[in-house]
């Protein structure tokens, strides 16, 4: 049982890491080329996220703070 939650918790965090990585280049490829046909619009919803965090004021700094710490 606890290799199997060991495991999920790997292939988890494995996910994780590819996917903030794909974000990564999807910002770099909205920079570039603008509204690129296989990422979509990263860019754009990645500010409306941003702009989301700015609003909430000290709530938006404290769930930037915890998503930080869990992408760590």
């Amino acid at each position: 049982m606890e290799n199997a939650m060991k495991m999920i918790g790997d292939l988890v965090s494995g996910l994780t890491g590819i996917l903030v990585g794909v974000i990564g280049l999807g910002v770099v490829a909205g920079i570039v080329f603008g509204n690129s046909w296989f990422f979509g619009d990263v860019l754009n919803q990645l500010l409306a996220v941003i702009q989301t965090l700015g609003d909430n004021g000290l709530v938006g700094l404290l769930a930037a703070a915890i998503l930080i710490n869990l992408l760590r």
